[in-house]
């Protein structure tokens, strides 16, 4: 079976270590709350081989790329019926899960790895777990907690309703051909909140608008949001960085009933 080119413009570079892969895989924990996984940019199926030993859950390989759909499909023939060419980014999840609970799982290309976890995060009731591979300095900053210097945007947007735990780290000599950059497994556990107890939309824009002047005090970053009735709280002395996700919703609510 001829092997599948990577392609530079989809981001492909496929994992060669097995003993990686099947780490990954046996990274998913929360199995008995699912019973599909979509696998996202399964290349030649190098994690596929381990998903589909496990009958606790069906596997659904996702994939843009043409070689890749045909090289799986001859591959596992026991999954023709569950390998779907597609976009992931640009699918309406529910058409494949319907209205249940599912993981999502990859060696994620790396130019679209953000977009990825905003797409889980509009199917945040469906999606209890995602495990994945992502550029390190990008999971570093996934799984930052309040008080570092990667903490941010994401990581505040992200961890409102995922516990992220930083596994591994994995070097650049396992892949074909090898990325310039080292990367890493981090894993998203869906926590207990089912909505913020604030105006999602506006917590987003608070948490953008802060981050965008991450050296300033939130007084600063936020005066076009703030009054002199709100501005002395002690929240907006600040950094963004040393927020919490809850002083964050605070600080959202406050803003909220600015008139």
């Amino acid at each position: 079976m001829q092997k599948v080119k990577a392609k530079k413009h989809l981001g492909q570079h496929f994992l060669t270590d097995l003993s990686i892969a099947k780490n990954i895989v046996e990274a998913l924990r929360q199995t008995s709350k699912y019973k599909k996984v979509v696998e996202v940019g399964p290349g030649m199926g190098v994690l596929t081989q381990f998903l589909i030993e496990h009958n606790e859950y069906q596997t659904f390989p996702i994939d843009v790329d043409r070689e890749s759909i045909g090289y799986l499909v001859e591959k596992y023939p026991e999954l023709k019926g569950n390998i779907i060419y597609g976009d992931f980014l640009k699918m309406n999840l529910t058409d494949l899960a319907g209205s249940d609970a599912f993981a999502v799982i990859g060696n994620f290309p790396y130019n679209i790895s953000t977009q990825i976890l905003f797409k889980v995060l509009d199917y945040k009731d469906q999606i209890p777990e995602v495990v994945g591979m992502f550029q390190k300095e990008v999971a570093e900053r996934f799984a930052a907690a309040p008080g570092s210097k990667t903490y941010g945007i994401t990581s505040v947007l992200l961890q409102a309703f995922y516990d992220v735990e930083y596994l591994f780290t994995v070097g650049r000599d396992v892949f074909d051909p090898p990325p310039k950059v080292q990367s890493a497994v981090i894993r998203f556990t869906r926590n207990k909140e089912s909505k913020l107890n604030c105006d999602e939309k506006k917590f987003k824009q608070v948490v953008k608008m802060a981050f965008n002047q991450r050296r300033k005090m939130m007084r600063k970053s936020l005066k076009a949001l703030l009054n002199d009735s709100i501005k002395d709280n002690n929240v907006f002395t600040k950094r963004p960085e040393q927020l919490s996700v809850q002083e964050f919703v605070e600080i959202t609510n406050l803003v909220d009933k600015t008139p």
